[in-house]
């Protein structure tokens, strides 16, 4: 499982780091490498990108794990360079984002990348997403197949009359995720689960941000 990025378009990062003229940036070595949005090729061309428009980087970082506890030491070796900063530009998830801004010295935290969502690798640079975190996870219900990310309309009772041989009315190229969920219950048995109604998912407000406490 992965964290699917992409970097924000140039114009978006120089308006963020607007007033900023000097640069300490901070990549990520797992799934921004993957996704090639923030690993050292990435840092590297960011730096001369941000240097040919006057910026002064002070110094840059690609953090092994960017969401994991090693971000806290790396940043302190850097600590130079970071105070001696304006900002920090991130090159990582937004929970990497998040753990650089804890361990920052009260420096602004700009990202360079967006997160589109949690998916897994189909090949060399190809991801598909398979969960959008919704909170009300029903891959047992659906054979491992989830009915939110795999179904272009997000339906939760069946597929919807347009599906053709298999094949989603939206993207005929794409497979009727509700064809693979039939598919995988049949084999496994367990059709009578296609009779199951499935409640609207729970949007309601909720309290932000949320907390869950393991005991």
């Amino acid at each position: 499982m992965k964290s699917i990025t992409r970097q924000k378009p140039f114009e978006e990062i120089t308006e963020q780091l607007r007033g900023f003229s000097r640069i300490f940036i901070a990549g990520c070595g797992t799934c921004a490498t993957l996704t090639r949005t923030g690993g050292v090729e990435e840092v590297t061309a960011m730096r001369e990108k941000l240097e040919s428009q006057g910026k002064f980087v002070t110094g840059s970082v690609v953090i092994p794990v960017a969401c994991d506890d090693v971000t806290e030491a790396l940043v302190g070796e850097h600590q130079g360079s970071i105070l001696s900063a304006h900002a920090i530009l991130v090159m990582a998830c937004a929970l990497g984002v998040h753990r650089v801004g804890n361990n920052a010295f009260n420096k602004p935290v700009i990202p360079a990348l967006d997160t589109l969502f949690i998916g897994m690798d189909d090949g060399q640079g190809v991801f598909h997403e398979v969960c959008a975190q919704c909170g009300q996870c029903l891959l047992g219900e659906m054979a491992g197949v989830c009915p939110i990310t795999a179904c272009h309309k997000g339906l939760l009772n069946g597929p919807c009359g347009g599906t053709n041989n298999g094949k989603c009315e939206v993207d005929k190229e794409k497979d009727c995720a509700w064809t693979l969920i039939y598919s995988r219950l049949k084999e496994q048995g367990r059709l009578e689960m296609m009779r199951k109604y499935q409640p609207p998912k729970n949007y309601q407000v909720v309290p932000r941000p949320r907390t869950v406490r393991v005991f």
